[in-house]
């Protein structure tokens, strides 16, 4: 699973998600992508789940590009705790994900194979996306 190799900052605060994405709003290197409609924080797990249905349905064509990153650690109190002590243990890591973000690009297969693969990783996301393609992004320029 996806995870940073070492950070700065053990814990760190919740944030907000305001606005669209500013950076990774367009396909930079295949051809179809998955872009995310509305902001929400992607679990590593979800992320992986999504890799694995994505390669599963390419059957060994085509490449894959993962263009989101869990780096935000997630804490959690355990059950039945009593306030205070103190903020919880890092449980997963999470990406923060806005709407407009390209999360995966897929290249190097027909457009039907593709439509499928990326079909399948939507259901693996708690937010709305949509499947892209870099000719509707040059198209709406």
């Amino acid at each position: 699973m996806l995870m940073p190799k070492r950070v700065k900052w053990r814990k760190q605060m919740r944030g907000r998600m305001k606005g669209k994405a500013l950076r990774g709003a367009e396909i930079s290197f295949g051809e179809w992508g998955l872009q995310a409609l509305e902001p929400g924080w992607i679990t590593a797990r979800q992320i992986e789940a999504a890799r694995r249905v994505i390669v599963r349905e390419m059957k060994r064509r085509g490449k894959v590009w993962i263009r989101i990153f869990p780096a935000k650690p997630y804490t959690h109190r355990p059950p039945e705790t009593r306030m205070g002590k103190g903020k919880g243990n890092v449980e997963y890591y999470v990406a923060v994900v806005k709407p407009g973000r390209v999360m995966f690009e897929i290249g190097g297969m027909t457009d039907e194979e593709a439509l499928k693969a990326l079909k399948m990783a939507q259901y693996k996301f708690p937010i709305r996306t949509k499947i892209i393609t870099r000719h509707d992004a040059v198209a709406g320029e």
